[in-house]
């Protein structure tokens, strides 16, 4: 049986404080604190109606933005105590603790630790434990500090109002004008008579309530493949005390991946600050890492190369660190191949340089099935496919021939003004480029490419490219984007003179 431990909060005031919002141009109540809520005053209220009950009132301009932001960094906080943590919108959380109470003396304890924690922090926590999130989330509105034993959701409700079940204002005021004032009113009539009157969506959410079933959560992190975490009753803040707790917890996680056979692709170190604050660092791997020393390596790389450098502010008092994506270990022989050493080698040589500088900044290259210049080369990561970059097979060069490709090819061909050509197929005589005159000496050509029309759909013209050098010596691959009287035509549907474009340097 799942247990949720279903949260809310907002920020602690002595005075009656409110949060507005614009609606229909018209500022309306969008939250409040308990002083205000004694007061009468309601979420969705007009703020002109809330002055004139109370001229004291403090008011808020509502920031939706930083109040996710908060949200967040609050959901981060409480991963400590879950990996399985849902938001619930819009200042709401729900954390499955199925088998992670015990952990913190139970769940008691752990409600008291998870609200005393968030109090000190400045906020004012409303919390609850039970069968269902919907049933939790319910006893946050109306009885917080509850803990509802398995089979009990339908009881501890009852007696609370309609509006605690969070259904919308139409159908609380549906319920009411139907004399249904209580949760338990409402499930005392037949589940049918509810659907008819009020929707299906609200008989869910009444049965997932009364713990008749629920729906999962949505957690904002995927699950991790393995997890290994140590806490300190004193928060630690040195460097070497960092370093120490990730190598023992790369022994840790590395002997429990080795009874399975796995390797860790994507490691991730979080860090969580005695203020609430959590700070993550992520690495990845071309290969399975099946030794702690290289995961040490790595995140000491990682953290030597931080733009950010890690802030202990008063201390670490929690560090955890899980492999979020596993593969298993395929044994090879490594002591007598030395290509599979070689290999090895680079592979780290590779993954040091991604935690430095980022893993899309070391890429391969791969040859592709295509005669389009541009899209003959796919670049791709090198972490992930050095494998397949160094079994491809390139076109191999013509001995005693010049080299049919330029040694740098631009990403987008660069156009270029070209007064007159020879008619119809002919090269340039001379052409400007980049404001440079260029008188033509030399050329090789033309090497017709027509474009791929199953993928093109006849959007792109044929190219004629030449290899010419000029009067200074350089030479260019430059080619002509359509053919004379063929392809290229003006509004009217007369032949124009195509374009010319430069697509690359040679040596």
């Amino acid at each position: 049986m799942q247990r949720f431990l279903g949260s809310a909060g907002r920020h602690k005031s002595n005075e009656p404080s409110v949060v507005v919002i614009k609606d229909n141009n018209a500022l309306v109540i969008h939250a409040l604190d308990d002083a205000a809520s004694r007061l009468g005053l309601h979420i969705g209220q007009p703020l002109a109606n809330a002055r004139a009950m109370c001229p004291d009132l403090k008011v808020f301009d509502a920031d939706v933005v930083a109040d996710a932001k908060t949200l967040s960094d609050i959901a981060d906080w409480c991963d400590r105590f879950t990996p399985l943590v849902a938001l619930d919108p819009p200042h709401g959380l729900f954390l499955d603790i199925t088998g992670c109470a015990h952990l913190f003396g139970g769940e008691a304890a752990l409600l008291q630790t998870l609200v005393r924690a968030l109090a000190r922090q400045g906020f004012a926590v409303s919390a609850a434990i039970a069968g269902t999130s919907v049933c939790a989330r319910t006893l946050t509105r109306q009885a917080t500090g509850t803990i509802v034993a398995d089979g009990g959701e339908a009881e501890a409700i009852s007696p609370f109002p309609v509006s605690a079940l969070g259904a919308g204002e139409a159908i609380t005021t549906g319920l009411r004008r139907a004399g249904l004032k209580t949760i338990g009113d409402v499930a005392s009539r037949a589940p049918h008579e509810i659907t008819a009157r009020f929707g299906a969506r609200f008989s869910t959410l009444l049965a997932h309530a009364l713990g008749q079933g629920d729906a999962p959560i949505n957690p904002r992190k995927p699950l991790p493949d393995y997890i290994v975490e140590k806490r300190f009753a004193e928060p630690i803040a040195t460097d070497t005390m960092i370093a120490m707790t990730l190598s023992r917890l790369a022994d840790t996680l590395i002997a429990s991946m080795e009874k399975q056979g796995k390797g860790a692709r994507r490691l991730e170190a979080a860090f969580f600050r005695t203020d609430g604050v959590v700070r993550a660092i992520t690495v990845e791997t071309g290969r399975p890492v099946t030794r702690s020393a290289v995961i040490d390596r790595l995140f000491r790389e990682r953290l030597d190369a931080l733009a950010d450098p890690l802030d202990p502010g008063f201390g670490f008092d929690m560090v955890r660190l899980s492999a979020s994506r596993t593969e298993i270990v395929v044994q090879e022989q490594r002591d007598l191949d030395a290509h599979v050493h070689d290999n090895d080698e680079l592979a780290a040589l590779i993954d040091r340089i991604a935690a430095r500088i980022g893993g899309k900044r070391v890429v391969v290259h791969l040859p592709q099935d295509t005669h389009i210049p541009e899209c003959a080369v796919l670049v791709a990561s090198a972490q992930h496919h050095l494998a397949a970059a160094m079994q491809a097979e390139w076109p191999a060069r013509a001995a005693s021939e010049p080299p049919l490709r330029p040694l740098r090819l631009f990403d987008k061909p660069e156009p270029i003004k070209v007064p007159f050509a020879t008619v119809p197929d002919g090269p340039p005589h001379q052409f400007t480029w980049r404001r440079a005159l260029h008188a033509v000496v030399r050329v090789e050509g033309p090497e017709r490419i027509a474009m791929e029309w199953w993928r093109q759909d006849g959007k792109q013209l044929t190219r004629d490219y030449f290899r010419i050098e000029d009067a200074e010596g350089l030479r260019f691959w430059i080619f002509r984007d359509g053919l004379y009287e063929g392809e290229t035509f003006d509004g009217e549907g007369k032949p124009v003179s195509p374009n010319w474009y430069v697509h690359g340097l040679f040596a």
